[in-house]
């Protein structure tokens, strides 16, 4: 079946009257006539078959049907036009990779392993994005997806990663001294705004009784949970491996045992298994895997070092 797709004279026209108000000055912009925008903008209402602006003398206004499909198209033509950027500014052998990835393994796991996936492939540019829910990951321009196990990425392919398993851990200077004898109950707690109920499971599976467990400061991100806690302002239930490098610098501390039950397993989401993906993407994908792999290898031996030291 033959797509219905107006010209891109037509929509580029279209966008720009919509955004001006005006025919004359999207003509301005364009480098074209107010006639040419006019007879753009009327073949595409009749391709369409509905009227987009309200024609009264010499003025134009935008009906609703008109706002709706301006917004759309503006964000596709954007979309297009990054896109074309970014091949633009690629070599001929060069490839490039779209990646969902949640906010914060993005910032404190993800990127800083980066460079030695460019070290070894300089040809494959990774450009990351921020996508905090799970969504269809066919059609959506994405590569493929760094995300939590969760049911709506069913018919795709899986791949685990690393276990996002909650520590609480603060500023040294909160349990220094005289406040080392003060209990965690007795300490301000910082809370993930959507996970509000995860003190109160870190309680229960911990056997640390907390009193009114709900109570203190909500954030965003679990990356702001950290900068918080860094700078004091009490203590953060957020996963170890998002802290490893504070911990061993001394930066943070965690002298209380890990929420064992409370964790999430993160994943590689591709649309169709490994072995079927080509290029470069199945290349960032096992890469991705191997240094999943090293990570865990590397939190068991600091795990069996720490009881052999017990």
């Amino acid at each position: 079946m033959r797509r219905k797709i107006p010209s891109s004279t037509a929509l580029t026209a279209f966008e720009a009257a919509a955004r001006h108000g005006s025919f004359a000055r999207a003509a301005e912009e364009l480098s074209l006539t107010e006639g040419a925008i006019s007879r753009q903008i009327g073949r595409l209402e009749s391709l369409l078959g509905v009227p987009l602006f309200e024609r009264v003398g010499n003025r134009v206004r935008l009906l609703p049907n008109g706002e709706r499909y301006a917004a759309q198209v503006r964000e596709s033509l954007d979309r297009l036009d990054r896109d074309s950027q970014y091949l633009m500014g690629q070599p001929k052998d060069a490839a490039s990779l779209d990646i969902a990835v949640t906010p914060t393994f993005a910032l404190r796991w993800l990127i800083p392993r980066l460079p030695a996936f460019s070290r070894a492939h300089p040809n494959i540019t990774v450009h990351l994005s921020e996508r905090t829910e799970p969504f269809a990951l066919v059609g959506s321009g994405f590569d493929a997806a760094v995300h939590f196990e969760h049911p709506a990425w069913a018919g795709m392919r899986t791949y685990p990663l690393l276990q996002e398993v909650l520590v609480p851990v603060c500023h040294p200077s909160l349990i220094k001294g005289a406040k080392a004898r003060v209990s965690l109950d007795q300490l301000p707690r910082l809370h993930r705004r959507q996970s509000p109920d995860a003190w109160q499971r870190y309680a229960k599976d911990s056997s640390i009784p907390l009193t009114n467990p709900a109570v203190g400061a909500r954030y965003d991100l679990h990356a702001m949970l950290i900068e918080a806690a860094l700078a004091g302002l009490g203590v953060a239930l957020v996963p170890r491996l998002y802290v490893e490098t504070e911990l061993a610098q001394g930066r943070l501390v965690a002298p209380w045992p890990q929420g064992e039950t409370v964790s999430k397993t993160f994943c590689l989401v591709l649309s169709e298994p490994i072995g079927l993906t080509a290029g470069p993407s199945r290349t960032f994908a096992q890469w991705l895997l191997e240094e999943a792999s090293k990570a865990r290898a590397e939190e068991a031996d600091c795990d069996k070092s720490a009881r052999l030291h017990e």
